[in-house]
């Protein structure tokens, strides 16, 4: 839903998960992070799509959020979350987490 400049990466950020998910049909990317609470379409719904198929299905997701909950990271990693961090993050955090999946 929202990416900050990593390590000279080229970043997107989209409002809603409807505008991410639009992002995600006209280009290529190599990791979402996205939160499960946003406006029109849900994170959850998000990662749903994004693992039903296409160009991005085998792309690590990581969920940012502030629900805490074990069912809900349950879930998320069900559809197909690769990593769940709850809010509030440090920066380091998410880094690590990027760089894992990217196996920077």
């Amino acid at each position: 839903y929202a990416l900050a400049r990593i390590d000279g990466m080229a970043t997107s950020e989209a409002g809603d998960g409807a505008e991410a998910w639009r992002k995600l049909a006209s280009a290529a990317y190599d990791i979402l992070l996205t939160d499960i609470n946003m406006p029109v379409m849900d994170g959850l719904k998000l990662v749903a799509l994004v693992r039903q198929g296409g160009l991005h299905q085998r792309v690590p997701i990581v969920v940012i959020t502030t629900e805490g909950a074990e069912a809900d990271r349950r879930r998320a990693m069900a559809l197909g979350a690769s990593h769940y961090l709850v809010k509030p993050v440090q920066a380091p955090q998410v880094v690590e987490a990027v760089r894992t999946l990217l196996r920077l």
